[in-house]
């Protein structure tokens, strides 16, 4: 069967991710349809529209019928989605995925492979990692999650100092024997086995681990410098669940998982709305950290927000969608402290900002 494919999917190495094997294309173009860029995150495709007077530019493929249960895998398609279509250069119809007609703007192919090329690679190796084990419809419930995890990989990819600690690399320094998915969901869990350069010179013995693939969290502290006041949140979290703890409503930073394509800024500036009803005027970094680097890959982008608390009494936030019951509560810096004391604080990032902040206090204060 003859496909045509357009926008994101015409790009050939994207293509040749999905489909597990080369993909030789050739141009070819749909009157009356055009190609438009997707509202939403980076891990969205392109929309094949219909568009009376225009012509949609993209590719012919030779597909297999596995090659369109990829496709379809991937793009979170089912087969009778697919309709015949007239291209001009085709004696017969073709095959193509058609959305429904939308007003967005015309798919800009030189500023996705500009920006979001390599990130749409990255997202497509993540989700046909799965591909045989991992269900269709679950691919298509946690696909945000999914591009989110990619664009994980990404940012690490960003230079960190190497002062104090060796500056050998995982590309040297690493070989991963074996690597199993055990879990792929939410989160996933993986089952690896690995040696390693030791300070000694040597090669570690072969060491058997398990590891849990989480994100990268955009984490933000609200102050006001001017009242000397912090808002903390306060929501029920599962950890304290499942140690059983008596007390499992905890007091956090705002904090939410960093998008595909999300700047972790942008991330914190959204959460403290979405959690806090909070618009931030300046954020200052503050720590960029591991959560807990022994198991577990997910990454913390701390920050200081400042902002006006003085009209900010608390109260009751968060996405129903993602069955969120937040509250928050604004109270001065000492008494922030005086919980870290007590331990009512015992959520390690919060602690690590509250004392962050206790440093730099003086500076701020001075500057308001």
């Amino acid at each position: 069967m003859k496909l045509f494919l357009a926008g994101t999917l015409a790009d050939t190495a994207l293509l040749e991710i999905v489909l597990g094997h080369a993909a030789p294309t050739a141009a070819a173009r749909l009157p009356g349809h055009a190609v438009r860029d997707p509202e939403g995150g980076a891990d969205r495709l392109s929309l094949l529209c219909p568009a009376p007077g225009e012509t949609a530019e993209g590719v012919l493929l030779e597909a297999s019928e596995d090659d369109l249960a990829r496709l379809c895998y991937f793009a979170g398609w089912q087969h009778a989605e697919f309709s015949e279509q007239a291209l001009p250069e085709e004696p017969a119809p073709v095959l193509a995925r058609v959305d429904a007609p939308v007003d967005g703007r015309p798919w800009n192919a030189e500023a996705w492979r500009g920006e979001n090329r390599g990130l749409g690679h990255e997202i497509a190796r993540e989700i046909m990692r799965g591909h045989g084990q991992r269900p269709a419809a679950v691919v298509r419930k946690i696909r945000p999650y999914l591009a989110a995890r990619a664009w994980s990989r990404r940012l690490a990819q960003r230079g960190t100092p190497c002062t104090l600690r060796s500056d050998r690399t995982s590309e040297g320094a690493v070989r991963i024997v074996s690597d199993r998915r055990s879990h792929d969901g939410f989160f996933g869990l993986r089952d690896f086995s690995l040696q390693h350069e030791r300070f000694d010179g040597g090669m570690s013995e072969v060491i058997h681990r398990e590891g849990f693939m989480a994100y990268d969290a955009a984490l933000v502290l609200p102050y006001d410098p001017a009242r000397d006041l912090v808002l903390l949140i306060e929501q029920m979290r599962y950890g304290p669940i499942l140690r059983e703890d008596r007390h499992p409503w905890v007091l956090e930073p705002v904090a939410g998982l960093v998008d595909a394509g999300e700047s972790p800024e942008d991330c914190a500036r959204r959460e403290a709305v979405e959690e806090a009803h909070l618009q931030l005027s300046t954020l200052e970094p503050m720590m960029r950290v591991y959560a807990s680097p022994g198991y577990t890959s997910e990454f913390f982008h701390c920050f200081l927000g400042l902002c006006d608390l003085g009209d900010h009494g608390g109260g009751l936030a968060g996405l129903d969608s993602e069955n969120e019951d937040i509250r928050s509560h604004v109270l001065p810096f000492d008494a922030a402290m005086d919980l870290v004391e007590s331990g009512e604080v015992n959520a390690g990032p919060l602690a690590m900002m509250l004392l962050w902040l206790a440093r730099a206090r003086e500076r701020l204060r001075s500057a308001a």
